[in-house]
């Protein structure tokens, strides 16, 4: 990708980036906030103003294979669909009650949460490892 000529936007979108970074940082421990959506977001904005931070991105061993998964268009896991879905859920749940009034406010906001569970259902659906396959049939 192309990193932007206009350093001020630059700087912005780089800004931005380590914000989705630190977001997704977070959501690595407190279950209701998602993780894989910032750090794809993220690597788009880093894409777009560095290309050392979007190399570093790319090679954190942590958000790294969520954001090649995404570039080679192998999707997500079954396991990171339900999660991402469940937290839309929980998220669109808490702010209709608590922060939205009216109907149609309410009925507008969650067209947008099925039109978000709906796309995150809809792409490609990566394979389980290897690994975890072998743990799951231990299991049963």
């Amino acid at each position: 990708m192309t990193v932007v000529k206009n350093r001020v936007l630059r700087v912005v979108l780089g800004a931005l980036g380590w914000l989705f970074v630190a977001i997704a940082f977070i959501g690595v421990f407190v279950p209701v906030i998602p993780t894989t959506g910032p750090v794809i977001l993220a690597a788009f904005l880093f894409s777009k103003s560095s290309d050392r931070f979007d190399t570093w991105l790319v090679s954190n061993r942590f958000f790294g294979a969520i954001v090649r998964d995404w570039r080679e268009g192998r999707g997500f896991t079954v396991r990171a669909k339900v999660i991402a879905v469940a937290a839309v859920m929980l998220s669109f749940t808490i702010t209709t009650y608590f922060v939205l009034d009216g109907f149609w406010i309410r009925g507008i906001f969650w067209l947008l949460a099925a039109a978000i569970a709906t796309y995150i259902v809809s792409r490609p659906t990566k394979p389980a490892e290897p690994n975890n396959v072998a743990k799951e049939q231990a299991r049963a």
